[in-house]
């Protein structure tokens, strides 16, 4: 007999589902932080860098969700729920952003819905904040 699970009659050790899903939320969590910074970089390096206020808020966008996305698939178990909700609410901020900008205006930058990258941009951030606010609940209720 080799040793496995049905050679030795011991039931095969599984992640628990809450484990398993929890996982599937964070590298989703995180693939959707790192599309909504690509997002930003791409449109910083198109010409974004050269608006006030709105240029380095879009490389901070960028340097922040990259950092975030990693964060969220190399820190421990214990902490993910904050970094989930930081992920979370920083993705509701950049939509709260680019909304106003579309609407209103935001530090004097008018930005319009035939911007380049801007429904991508839309999608990807509200996916990041419903993705990352159900991992942040799931981790934090779990916690308490």
């Amino acid at each position: 007999m080799n040793g496995s699970p049905l050679a030795t009659g011991t039931p095969a050790r599984r992640r628990s589902p809450s484990t398993a899903t929890e996982w599937a939320l964070r590298v989703l969590g995180a693939a959707l932080l790192a599309a909504m910074a690509w997002i930003h970089l791409h449109l910083w390096l198109d010409g974004y860098r050269t608006i006030d206020v709105i240029g380095p808020a879009f490389l901070l966008n960028a340097l922040a969700g990259f950092g975030l996305a990693v964060l969220l698939l190399v820190i421990p178990r214990v902490l993910i729920g904050w970094v989930a909700a930081l992920g979370a609410l920083t993705a509701a901020g950049t939509l709260a952003g680019l909304l106003l900008a579309t609407t209103v205006g935001l530090f004097g930058f008018v930005e319009t819905t035939q911007a380049s990258l801007w429904w991508e941009s839309v999608w990807v951030e509200i996916a990041a904040v419903v993705v990352l606010g159900v991992l942040a609940a799931l981790t934090l209720r779990r916690r308490s």
